[in-house]
């Protein structure tokens, strides 16, 4: 396939399957050996991505993902892509109730290609920030002990 094909389906991953919830797109798109290479062995690659996009889909009803930019070489596609909605839905995100606030991170990801589907991926998220912004975690200069220690 060619590089322009890859990039296809990686933006219709992102479009058909996260920002639409679209499921059975990721039985298209996502070869059924694929590996997501931020799993542990074994995991099911297809099914991962489709909970994750379930359990996003629900806690941010708004979730919008945007590549940004992409570059494809042979049989690989590396992706920039913005990540954002509102913490509204019924979900849990990092284990907290919805919070009615809103978040935008990155990701870089990267996959490979073969038959017209994704066999491998990897991602870097900005987990931290996107805690930081629901409220899951601490802001930078916000020490929990700093109080401790004050007139101490």
């Amino acid at each position: 396939m060619s590089t322009e094909h890859n990039m296809r389906i990686a933006r219709r991953i992102a479009e058909e399957l996260f920002n639409q919830g679209n499921l059975q797109s990721a039985d298209e798109l996502i070869a059924p050996d694929a590996v997501d290479h931020n799993e542990p062995p074994g995991t099911d690659c297809r099914e991962h991505f489709k909970r994750v996009a379930t359990m996003l889909r629900n806690a941010f009803p708004d979730l919008l993902m945007q590549i940004e930019h992409s570059v494809a070489e042979e049989d690989r596609v590396a992706l920039l892509i913005t990540v954002s909605g509102t913490h509204t839905g019924p979900g849990a995100a990092f284990g907290i109730a919805p919070t009615g606030k809103p978040f935008r991170i990155q990701q870089m990801r990267f996959a490979r290609f073969a038959n017209g589907q994704m066999t491998e991926s990897w991602a870097v998220i900005d987990m931290l920030a996107w805690m930081r912004q629901l409220g899951a975690a601490p802001n930078p200069g916000t020490n929990t002990n700093e109080a401790a220690f004050q007139g101490h």
